[in-house]
């Protein structure tokens, strides 16, 4: 077992709800080569031709990873491991916390093709394809952006890629949207925190709306120009938002939970072209956070 590879507790959680091997054909012989060899290239970020021989061949790991962004296997993974968290009480509900983090789009990232991907022997398109690739000019040059919604434990729930130059508060909505935990009795999933925090990026009256509707309670700072026009409207402005600073501090532990996710080398610097396959690269390092003990 190399550095960084599946261990065996590891691989025992991950194995029951990878698609079936071994078929007629020989299609697909060792699940557990080519996962070690996505998270080799995750972690470091090297070239798909530059990885190591003891994965198998190059093009193996990476169509197998292409594919599996392409028709969902990837999502399926991570609420199987969302799931079995759940059930084990791995889950801090308590708090959760949504932020955004800008990743910088190396040059090989650049140049897809205009025309619309296909899934692998199928008609239809990939599930988290986006016509913009998720690539966008901001500050920082050629970036994209991941909004992200972490728990307690600091470790992702949910997650959406976007154009480096859109904002955060746009954003909070369909990230809550995307938080589903199955419950292993079966029933509704889990959709609804304890408690929500973010910055005061995500402060808007359609964002507050949405969260009293849901009956989620909810920490976001006001800004001042907000405060300072919701106070010249007078009683039409509304109540005052209230904010508390003792559970504010929690927050950080969404930051965290970006910091350990871009110590992959593959999420910190984007170098797929494909949103959708950037889609799945994230969401291998966030099963790879959370099948750790």
């Amino acid at each position: 077992m190399g550095r960084g590879d599946l261990t065996n507790e590891e691989w025992a959680r991950l194995r029951p709800h990878l698609p079936k091997s071994g078929k007629r054909g020989g299609r697909w012989v060792s699940h557990r080569r080519v996962v070690n060899g996505i998270l080799y290239r995750n972690r470091t970020g090297v070239p798909w031709r530059d990885l190591p021989a003891r994965f198998g061949k190059w093009k193996t790991v990476y169509e197998r990873h292409r594919r599996w962004s392409a028709d969902g296997t990837c999502d399926r993974l991570f609420a199987a491991v969302l799931a079995d968290a759940d059930a084990e009480g791995r889950i801090d509900w308590s708090m959760v916390s949504v932020d955004s983090t800008s990743c910088r789009a190396h040059q090989h990232a650049a140049g897809a093709r205009r025309r619309r991907p296909r899934v692998p022997g199928k008609r239809t398109t990939p599930r988290q394809h986006r016509p913009d690739e998720g690539l966008g000019r901001s500050r920082g040059g050629l970036t994209c952006k991941i909004h992200l919604a972490g728990e307690g434990g600091r470790r992702p729930l949910a997650l959406l890629i976007t154009p480096g130059q859109w904002g955060d508060a746009p954003q909070l909505i369909p990230v809550m949207e995307r938080i589903r935990v199955s419950r292993p009795g079966g029933g509704r999933p889990r959709t609804r925190p304890g408690h929500l925090s973010g910055d005061k990026a995500y402060s808007s009256r359609r964002n507050r709306r949405y969260l009293r509707r849901r009956q989620i309670k909810h920490t976001i700072p006001e800004p001042k120009n907000q405060r300072t026009n919701r106070q010249s409207r007078g009683s039409k402005g509304g109540r005052p938002t209230s904010f508390d600073k003792s559970i504010y501090k929690r927050r950080n532990k969404v930051e965290r939970a970006i910091n350990a996710l871009k110590n992959s080398q593959a999420v910190a610097t984007r170098f797929d072209k494909r949103a959708y396959v950037f889609h799945g690269t994230v969401t291998v390092a966030s099963i790879r956070l959370w099948l750790r003990p």
